[in-house]
């Protein structure tokens, strides 16, 4: 990758903690997964301690000599094993025999997720609804799906729009909504340094573009928090 130049810093700086991305999909190269994920904790373990490197750290204090491995592999295996589509998690649906019509809502659903701007933590909660036509979900599954999107780096509206895409095509129905409400280390711990604020994105389709519906999914999950 090319060391950016003066003119490109000044526009990241533009930019600023703009949440700018491009579409749904995550943006990955097309051999994004041609490499094992041994080979990607070797080398990112070497290019983490060049980094410490550079900070100036002491590589061989029996405290920091383990870092760069222990880093890499939390990148590969736990807090970024969502861009890797072997670990999507299957989606089981059932048909919808006792014809169940009503709104279901899974709330409080955790994000454990990292902003792509800055590789800091982003946490909170996920509210999910929708109503059936021919086909339910395992309430679990939900849950595995946020999860699974939310363990790569990420912006939130984007995470809030892939988690409606795949369950309106898994659930073959446009009658579901998505409401995050999420706290983000890149405003409280760096720039601003707001410690209260949290950022709230809703994506829906279907029956919830009419108000009325809207409102009950809000009523229902209106006294959680993040």
């Amino acid at each position: 990758m090319p060391i950016i130049n003066k003119e490109q810093i000044e526009i990241i700086e533009t930019i600023g903690d703009n949440h700018i991305f491009s579409g749904i999909e995550t943006p990955l190269l097309s051999d994004a997964f041609e490499k094992s994920d041994d080979e990607k904790i070797k080398n990112i373990e070497h290019y983490f301690g060049q980094i410490m490197n550079e900070l100036g750290l002491d590589l061989s204090d029996d405290s920091l000599s383990g870092t760069p491995y222990r880093v890499a592999k939390m990148y590969v295996k736990e807090l970024f094993y969502g861009l890797d589509p072997k670990n999507k998690p299957k989606i089981s649906t059932f048909l919808n025999k006792y014809g169940y019509k009503k709104m279901l809502v899974e709330q409080n659903i955790t994000i454990d997720s990292a902003c792509e701007h800055h590789f800091l933590p982003i946490t909170g909660h996920a509210h999910v609804g929708y109503i059936p036509k021919d086909k339910v979900i395992g309430l679990s599954k939900i849950n595995r799906l946020v999860d699974y999107y939310a363990h790569r780096p990420q912006v939130q509206e984007r995470l809030a729009l892939q988690i409606l895409n795949d369950l309106q095509t898994s659930l073959e129905t446009e009658d579901v909504i998505v409401m995050l409400s999420a706290k983000h280390l890149c405003v409280s711990s760096r720039g601003i340094k707001d410690k209260d604020s949290f950022t709230t994105t809703i994506e829906y389709g279907g029956c919830f573009e009419n108000k009325s519906n809207r409102e009950e999914f809000f009523g229902i999950v209106g006294n959680t928090s993040i």
